[in-house]
């Protein structure tokens, strides 16, 4: 009985698996030559020939085991042949799928399985059983059940009815193929129908299109003669368009020679004009280099001046700064601010502004203390900053050698600080006083015509400072002068 095996993505590992199994035992269990034959169970008793089994339609096979497979889980546990008992289990639409191979293995080799299967089929087959056991089939049943029933049954003619019911189902795919093949020719003519009155009003519609396309070709013939003519003008206008184009052409090429001219003569004088400017800018040059000699020479005088005048007066050097009298004291000096104080004090947030004030000498630079690193660097402690800022400012009073004053708000001095560095002074606000108020005191101490430069940028302590003829700079002018260093 040939079988094909199915195939389905679908089924778990131990269906696959029993499939597989059973796929192997088929091998070894189909029976040949030698397999019981058609009328074993007549003759159970007796030695016969047995005879090959018959080849069964596709339709009857399949037939034949999906009724197996229905009424193999109804068998009890014992009458099951143990390859099938896994295959018993199997949800009811796929165990005929997967167990076909079994099945049919089963059923060619096991009699006495076939007829424990056909007695629980024919029950369920009623009247159309019985018929088939006594060997005759009713003429309107159908061929498919009824061959499958005698296969299983096996009655006297089983074979005949399996051959009847073979030559129906081929007489029946027969009918089928004829009446697929009536039905397409049925169709081809009505197509070739369609297409031959689709072909008629084609060719229709080109024979207007011919009569179009013939009136169309006069009408261009008609105007091609009219552009033969227009072109033959046309040609005509060309060439005096040409022969004055080239008359242009010699007008042009003599107003080029003659602008070529005028531009060398232009350049001529550009050069001398450049030759000039440079004369000019080397006697400026060497009259600024006049200029600067003679203001080093006055203030060679003015210093000569001055130490004279030092050495007239006998002034003795001096070991104490104002601003070392306001941080021992820190008390309030009037100091009247002189007329031309505010004249001299410029407020400028210019970088560089910076180090032309602390290049005057002895200028005196006054540093608001928190209100730099807060700007600065205020991601640190206090104390951190503190530290930064007088370290950067011992630099600039080495580098410099200005007094450096550096004030920050405190009720009284922060014990544990660092010395100071050489040149630098830090002060801290006394209970009651500000930051502010000192830098003003500070700026007050100072006498007029000293240039004192306070480094702040809050609004009131600048205007404050100003007031009294300081220059105030912003903090970011002190910061970048850090930064340089």
């Amino acid at each position: 009985m040939p079988l094909t095996e199915p195939h389905d993505d679908h089924f778990s590992e131990e269906e696959k698996s029993v499939v597989a199994a059973h796929a192997v035992g088929e091998t070894l269990d189909t029976p040949g030559a030698d397999a019981p034959g058609g009328e074993t169970d007549a003759d159970a008793g007796a030695t016969a020939v047995p005879e090959p089994e018959p080849s069964l339609p596709e339709p009857v096979r399949q037939r034949i085991v999906t009724l197996t497979a229905a009424v193999l889980p109804g068998l009890p546990a014992d009458e099951v042949p143990v390859p099938l008992r896994r295959v018993a289990k199997f949800a009811p639409n796929r165990r005929a799928r997967l167990g076909a191979p079994a099945i049919a293995a089963q059923l060619t080799a096991d009699p006495l399985f076939r007829q424990r299967v056909t007695a629980r089929v024919l029950a369920d087959a009623g009247d159309l059983g019985a018929a088939v056991v006594e060997g005759t089939a009713p003429g309107a049943a159908d061929p498919v059940e009824v061959a499958a029933l005698a296969y299983l049954a096996r009655p006297p003619g089983w074979r005949d009815l399996i051959e009847a019911s073979g030559a129906a189902v081929r007489a029946e795919a027969d009918s089928a193929v004829v009446a697929e093949l009536v039905r397409e020719a049925e169709q081809r003519a009505t197509r070739a129908e369609h297409d031959r009155a689709v072909a008629r009003v084609e060719a229709d519609k080109l024979r207007d299109e011919l009569a179009r396309v013939r009136e169309e070709l006069g009408q261009l013939r008609e105007e091609a003669r009219q552009l033969t003519r227009t072109l033959r003008e046309t040609q005509a206008r060309e060439r005096k368009a040409t022969e004055m184009l080239a008359t242009e052409r010699g007008r042009a090429a003599r107003a080029a020679a003659d602008a070529d001219a005028e531009l060398r003569r232009a350049r001529a004088r550009l050069a001398e004009a450049e030759a000039a400017a440079g004369v000019a800018r080397a006697s400026a040059k060497e009259a600024r280099s006049v200029d600067d000699a003679k203001l080093w020479l006055l203030l060679e005088t003015i210093g000569q001046a001055a130490v004279g005048l030092r050495r007239e007066l006998a002034l003795d050097p001096v070991d104490r700064m104002p601003a070392d009298f306001v941080a021992d004291a820190f008390a309030d000096q009037s100091a009247t601010t002189q007329a031309g104080a505010a004249a001299r004090a410029r407020d400028t947030d210019d970088p560089a502004r910076l180090d032309q004030l602390l290049a005057l000498p002895k200028a005196h630079l006054v540093v608001d203390g928190y209100n730099v690193t807060k700007r600065g660097f205020g991601d640190m402690s206090l104390e951190q900053q503190r530290k930064r800022l007088i370290s950067g400012l011992g630099g600039i009073a080495a580098q410099t050698g200005d007094e450096v004053t550096v004030v920050f708000d405190g009720a009284e001095r922060i014990h544990g600080l660092p010395p100071a560095p050489r040149g630098v002074r830090v002060l801290f606000s006394r209970k009651g006083e500000t930051a502010d108020e000192l830098i003003r005191r500070l700026v007050r101490a100072e006498p007029a015509g000293r240039p004192v430069v306070v480094v702040s940028s809050d609004r009131e302590v600048a205007d404050g400072v100003r007031r009294h003829g300081a220059y105030p700079l912003g903090a970011d002018s002190l910061l970048r002068r850090l930064a340089r260093s």
